[in-house]
């Protein structure tokens, strides 16, 4: 069993940043597929981004250039730096990664962008 626990979430205006933070219960350090999703309300869970562990990112069009995920392999913590933050980014924000074939998720950190 893995656990996840994200941070970082908050109200933040239009144009500001925030820093998420997914903490694991394991060691990261070989695991693949790692990335970060989100569910605004009334709408399907989306991806967000993901890190290989050879550091390798991918973004979702709708965030890229604004996000950043990076990892730390010696604490087991996944980032989610945003910058420009958006309305439209408004949803709650769940890391996931993928371990000896069982997919695990974080309970979910709120983050809210006013307009």
């Amino acid at each position: 069993q893995v656990q996840l626990v994200e941070s970082g979430g908050g109200l933040v205006q239009a144009g500001g940043s925030l820093r998420l933070s997914c903490t694991a219960s394991a060691r990261i350090f070989t695991l693949n597929q790692i990335g970060w999703y989100r569910q605004a309300p009334g709408k399907q869970r989306e991806w967000v981004a993901s890190i290989t562990n050879g550091l390798k990112t991918d973004y979702a069009d709708s965030v890229k250039g604004r996000f950043t995920i990076s990892r730390d392999n010696a604490n087991n913590i996944i980032y989610l730096q945003m910058n420009s933050l958006k309305p439209e980014d408004t949803a709650v924000y769940f890391c996931r990664l993928v371990k000896n074939g069982m997919i695990y998720w974080g309970q979910g950190t709120q983050v809210t962008v006013s307009s």
